[in-house]
């Protein structure tokens, strides 16, 4: 640990009664001393003025877990979200900008909106800068000036106005053009590798010393990132696959032994996929990176399908991209530029070893159709629900930078907007619990087998 205290923003932890902890995020005034404070502009916008109790008590936490036992401790909490009564910059003095990085994802262009919008209409900041494409538009200096005109009807399209990339990230080129735009605040959109990467600009920042306060808003169209209820653009997703899966089903419905084949997003985590099938109502077996599954032998899918197509004469499959990539022969083992690895496409594959199973037992002539709707899905527009949830997270996440805290994102936790560090939302991913309840739902709707205990000789399912 060096002299400015870097990494003791990993672990700032506030500790009080009966358990509690409070795991805070980083405040400008942790390495920058007797920094000023300036009157909340909102104390005088005539569209505040009306709401009371506007503003956030110093002390406000939200709890991560509220379902507890009979005394239990009260356990971790993070820095409730929201305008303070004070802040570290004067409106005049800000000049902020937006990134977007990674792959798209529905409410994009609705986050880069509200953090223009925010920052005009509720501080008066006149000075917004979007960075092109992605973390390398820092130093190849491909900027555009964002205000509320340019960017007042982009919530109606899909992608990101300010384009995306992969990669490209060089933490002492993005500080040294941050530090030579003077730019003081850094709003930055992505998953949870876009969200180490911001949290290596704001180690960066912090130990030049800089006053530049770094927010992160994280995207993830699967849902896999930890700690938050939920990320934006994934209720959208869910509500677009149903599309997808209404397409299988009239496939499926339409001729003899069909089936209706439906790969959905999902690299590590299965939560599209599951509640996709949960909403539709019209699946037969859902597939996710969770939950392992054999081809061959009793209890398999090959057994189940034809079971299936028996009772029903069709049946619709959705499986997420990630699912049975163990059974996939030759698996690539490279990665892209955001350290994701490359998968096999486990619908296409699965679709051709079902067809290849039925042709060889001749006992059932069947009729496949496989749908993959990955692109249409991300490229939609968010739907009402993912705009107010992107329009809070932006919100939010502008009142943080305003009040100084930094290194950290604005997220959901059970139903309150907080503050969570870096660290918290990068250590792991969000999966579905097999053994939870939500699952449980979902095989019950499904009636599919577990998959869970292959015979001797069933787990390969390549040959």
């Amino acid at each position: 640990m060096d002299s400015n205290g870097v990494d003791e923003q990993e672990m700032k932890l506030v500790q009080g009664a009966a358990g509690y902890v409070l795991e805070d995020v980083p405040h400008l005034t942790d390495y920058i001393l007797d920094l000023p404070t300036y009157p909340n502009p909102l104390q005088s916008n005539p569209a505040y003025s009306v709401v009371r109790q506007y503003f956030v008590d110093e002390d406000d936490t939200v709890p991560q877990k509220i379902v507890v036992h009979k005394g239990s401790p009260r356990g971790t909490h993070f820095r409730r979200a929201g305008p303070r009564q004070k802040v570290y910059f004067k409106p005049a003095d800000v000049r902020a900008c937006i990134v977007t990085c990674g792959g798209l994802c529905p409410g994009l262009n609705t986050v880069i909106r509200e953090i223009v919008c925010g920052l005009h209409y509720m501080y008066g900041v006149t000075e917004v800068l979007g960075v092109n494409c992605g973390f390398s538009g820092f130093y190849s200096k491909n900027t555009v000036t964002l205000t509320p005109k340019d960017v007042s009807d982009i919530h109606k399209r899909g992608g990101t106005m300010l384009g995306t990339s992969r990669g490209g990230h060089d933490t002492s080129k993005i500080v040294d053009n941050i530090q030579d735009r003077e730019i003081n605040q850094v709003y930055i959109i992505g998953g949870d590798g876009t969200q180490k990467g911001a949290s290596a600009i704001y180690k960066e920042i912090r130990r030049r010393g800089l006053k530049v306060a770094v927010a992160g808003i994280p995207k993830t169209i699967d849902n896999d990132i930890p700690v938050i209820d939920k990320s934006f653009g994934f209720d959208t997703a869910v509500e677009e696959a149903q599309r997808a899966i209404n397409a299988a089903h009239v496939e499926a419905t339409s001729v003899e032994n069909g089936i209706g084949l439906v790969k959905l997003m999902g690299r590590y985590s299965g939560f599209i996929a599951m509640y996709a099938t949960l909403a539709s109502r019209d699946v037969d077996c859902c597939l996710i990176p969770e939950s392992p599954f054999y081809l061959e032998g009793k209890g398999g899918l090959y057994e189940f399908i034809a079971k299936r197509l028996r009772e029903n004469g069709h049946m619709v499959i959705v499986v997420a991209e990630g699912a049975g990539q163990d059974l996939v022969a030759e698996s690539i083992e490279q990665q892209d530029a955001s350290g994701n690895k490359l998968l096999k496409d486990v619908g296409l594959w699965m679709s051709l070893k079902i067809k290849e199973h039925f042709a060889k037992q001749r006992k059932m002539d069947i009729t496949l159709k496989y749908i993959d709707p990955t692109y249409m899905i991300r490229a939609i527009p968010a739907n009402a629900s993912d705009n107010v949830y992107s329009t809070l997270l932006a919100q939010s996440a502008v009142h943080g930078a305003m009040a100084g805290y930094t290194g950290f994102i604005s997220g959901l936790v059970n139903g309150r907007h907080t503050y969570i560090p870096f660290n918290r939302i990068t250590e792991k991913q969000n999966k579905v619990v097999i053994t939870d309840r939500m699952w449980a739902r979902m095989l019950s709707s499904t009636n599919q087998p577990s998959f869970m205990n292959p015979p001797n000789g069933a787990t390969e399912g390549a040959n």
